[in-house]
């Protein structure tokens, strides 16, 4: 796939994918174990006969590791762990690896594999960029090491047992991961703390607590109730949406809100049932659209949301990796629970579920951050509630609305400053960063969600939307150009995909390289176009976010895909000898397209050569496989690689190498799968065999 990304360099384990779990409906939630079945077992997507398109894509990307090792420079004390496949628009399906090294886990040495519905490789997101070569052995102790990272918080009610781990920076830097569980000042906390395992220094750190500064809005107050989805009859209702699993709405211990009707709130900005209503309401308009718009099964991508809570006694709110937390504001009179900060909170758990996790350094943070406003923008412009002039009586909000734009918080009024960031002009609000520049990267990380907000904006709607009485005023740029924007939907589902290519190391500039991959995936599934792959690449270049190593540099255009396959798909031979085989190729559809033969084999030995090497889609070239003499007999994969320029297709083929003795008793009694003839010839009726010497 020549004009897609490089596949960058991830080393593969000396046994090629060991380990490997089977595919599974969503990628796991970081730290969970792989879940494996029997490869017995079938998944089915309701068409009979038909495997289910996660399964297809498992097998493709499997083959893919195995065909194309060099890229992914190995390391012999590597194990490639599948973690599970999340599917998206458009049938891509994306399948998620980690990695281990000598045994230990590797943090920064997972990548992605995308595939087609029909299995076809469309590209990968890869980080990690030299093969892992470091002592094993730390310098410093363990007790060390969970004393450095409990200095980090003020109280500390919990540490975990540290744990060696790899940290993927050149060729690979020993480190102890500890999670310390307390509080800095007021501020809940979970901390990862990765401590340097030779020097004891704080290598990294990230919390799994997520701030927000946002405050309480409502959905018609009084004048126009919001249906709210409660489980339950008769005389006892709870607050669970039972049409979208996991989100429910409790008080600060954990209790979900129930009660003997189905009736819930009472307007009032103070009231924490109200809150409720207020948070069930932006949850299910968020489930909703991730799903509708973003082709997402669900908030985790699983088919399922998450708990909430409300009745934090903070001015604020914040996801703690299982649950979004919300307080009120700094008067006490609304709640933390307007449409937009309840799908920011939200959308941290999204950017945690999705490949890469949301561990990482502080530039991740503030990637994260944007992608908790982004989720809130693209939720408000899903609901699409009016544009009503606020009206308060006391703590009552009569009539109020939380209508799409793109400022964040607009409606709270933390402090009487407004809303805390604006997408469309960042630098309005705290003097967020517009443009990228090496500042950004070590930003507190609200204020350095500026740049990926910016780009988002552009391109939504474009630097001259000149909608402002609309929530679309014009936007400047970075470079002075000027910038057409894709619509809000269609970002939303580039910057969806994206999120879909992330890996735990991730930064602007991987952001860029991956949502520009996304744009040709998409393509590929027929949901975007070249024209969006040209203005994503503006928007990039309008907030001056550099271009990353192997980004994509051309769209060709999509639909182009072609089958693959090898007859005989096995064959036998002795040390010394070669066998061949037909490659056959078909343009299943759209153009044909150029397409590149190799071969890897497992174990290593036979070597194959293609006649001709390189081919078009529709035509077939001669594989010939040499066993190179002093082969050991046995079974030898073959797994073919057909290089295309808009996809990848692998196919295998089995070769038996060496000869099987039969060896006959005179025990001609105990039939064992003979037809036995005193008087004639033996004939082997089970099994498959060389034909060897009989003994008798």
């Amino acid at each position: 796939m020549r004009h897609r990304t490089a596949w960058g360099a991830v080393a593969i384990a000396g046994g090629l994918v060991v380990g490997m779990s089977a595919p599974a409906t969503g990628a796991s939630a970081p730290g969970s174990p792989a879940r494996t079945v029997s490869s017995a077992q079938s998944l089915q997507n309701g068409s009979v006969g038909r495997p289910d398109p996660r399964q297809t894509a498992a097998a493709s990307a499997d083959r893919l590791i195995a065909a194309k090792p060099a890229p992914f420079r190995r390391s012999a004390k590597d194990r490639i762990l599948r973690r599970g496949v999340q599917s998206g628009a458009g049938g891509l399906q994306h399948v998620v690896y980690e990695r281990t090294y000598a045994g230990l886990p590797v943090y920064g040495g997972d990548f992605v594999v995308v595939t087609n519905e029909d299995g076809a490789v469309l590209g990968a997101s890869v980080n990690q960029s030299s093969p892992l070569s470091v002592a094993t052995t730390p310098k410093i102790s363990a007790g060390t090491a969970a004393e450095t990272a409990g200095a980090l918080l003020s109280t500390v009610e919990d540490t975990s047992e540290p744990k060696l781990t790899v940290m993927a920076e050149g060729k690979g830097r020993l480190a102890y991961e500890v999670v310390v569980t307390g509080a800095k000042g007021a501020r809940p906390s979970r901390l990862h703390v990765l401590v340097d395992a030779r020097t004891g220094k704080v290598a990294q750190s990230w919390d799994e607590v997520r701030d927000a500064d946002d405050l309480s809005f409502y959905h018609g107050g009084q004048q126009n109730p919001v249906e709210v989805a409660a489980t339950g009859s008769g005389t006892q209702y709870s607050l669970r949406d039972p049409g979208r699993p996991g989100i429910s709405c409790a008080n600060q211990s954990g209790t979900v809100y129930s009660g003997t009707d189905n009736v819930w709130g009472n307007a009032g900005g103070a009231n924490l049932e109200t809150a409720c209503v207020d948070a069930m309401h932006a949850a299910a308009k968020e489930f909703d659209m991730v799903g509708t718009w973003l082709g997402r099964n669900g908030l985790n991508g699983s088919g399922q949301g998450w708990p909430m809570r409300v009745g934090l006694n903070q001015a604020n709110a914040f996801w703690n990796g299982s649950y979004a937390n919300f307080g009120r504001n700094s008067g006490n009179t609304r709640q933390a629970t307007p449409t937009d900060v309840v799908a920011h909170e939200l959308g941290h758990g999204i950017f945690q579920f999705t490949p890469g996790g949301s561990s990482g350094s502080n530039e991740k943070g503030g990637l994260n951050e944007s992608t908790g406003d982004i989720f809130g923008a693209l939720t408000e412009w899903y609901a699409g509630e009016p544009r009503v002039s606020e009206q308060i009586s006391g703590t009552t909000a009569v009539v109020n609305y939380d209508p799409p734009d793109y400022l964040v918080g607009e409606e709270v009024d933390l402090v009487g400053n407004g809303p805390i960031r604006n997408m469309y002009n960042p630098s309005l609000v705290g003097g967020h960063p517009n443009c990228y520049s090496s500042s950004v990267p070590s930003m507190e990380v609200h204020a350095a969600a500026g740049v990926q907000n910016h780009w988002f904006y552009l391109l939504a709607e474009g630097s001259n939307a000149g909608d402002p009485n609309n929530g679309r005023p014009n936007s400047p740029t970075c470079n002075g150009s000027t910038v057409t924007g894709v619509g809000v939907q269609k970002a939303g589902l580039i910057f969806m995909e994206m999120l879909n290519l992330k890996t735990t190391t991730w930064t602007h500039s991987l952001a860029r390289r991956a949502s520009l991959q996304g744009v040709l995936n998409l393509v590929q599934a027929g949901k975007a176009t070249c024209t969006d792959f040209t203005r994503t690449r503006d928007a990039w270049n309008a907030v001056s976010v550099p271009a990353g190593s192997n980004e994509p540099t051309s769209c060709t255009g999509g639909g182009s895909d072609f089958s693959l396959g090898v007859t005989p798909s096995s064959a036998s031979a002795q040390p010394g000898q070669s066998v061949t085989a037909t490659v056959s190729t078909q343009t299943t559809s759209g153009s044909a397209q150029q397409v590149t033969l190799s071969a890897t084999s497992q174990p290593s030995g036979p070597t194959a050569s293609f006649s001709p090497g390189t081919l078009t889609s529709g035509q077939s070239s001669t594989m010939t496989v040499n066993v190179p003499a002093g082969t050991p007999n046995g079974t030898y994969t073959l797994t073919v690689l057909a290089d295309g320029a808009q996809v990848d297709r692998t196919a295998t083929f089995t070769l038996t190498v060496g000869s099987s003795q039969i060896v006959f008793t005179d025990d001609f009694e105990t039939n064992k799968g003979w037809t036995v003839n005193p008087n004639g010839s033996d004939t082997a009726t089970a099994g498959q065999f060389q034909r060897g010497i009989p003994q008798a």
